[in-house]
């Protein structure tokens, strides 16, 4: 069987791989800015300025990079 591309995990390594600055929305209309450190199933792991943030995936709406992401490199 064809094993399914996860686009999700592909934009967001590519994200953390090049060191992108990002915006991230949350749900409530709050605004984030930082880099992708990590993520997992249900967290995002952001640093701004040397400060780490935890969040999880559920309170995400968008990611908005300063420069746009290529998938092909894998």
């Amino acid at each position: 069987m064809a094993q399914s591309v996860n686009i999700q995990d592909q934009y967001l390594n590519q994200l953390r791989k090049d060191h992108i600055s990002v915006t991230v929305f949350l749900t409530n209309g709050f605004q984030l800015r930082g880099i992708v450190k990590a993520f997992d199933n249900f967290t995002v792991l952001l640093e701004t300025d040397g400060k780490q943030q935890l969040i999880f995936k559920h309170a995400i709406s968008t990611f908005a990079p300063v420069k746009n992401v290529s998938l092909d490199k894998e």
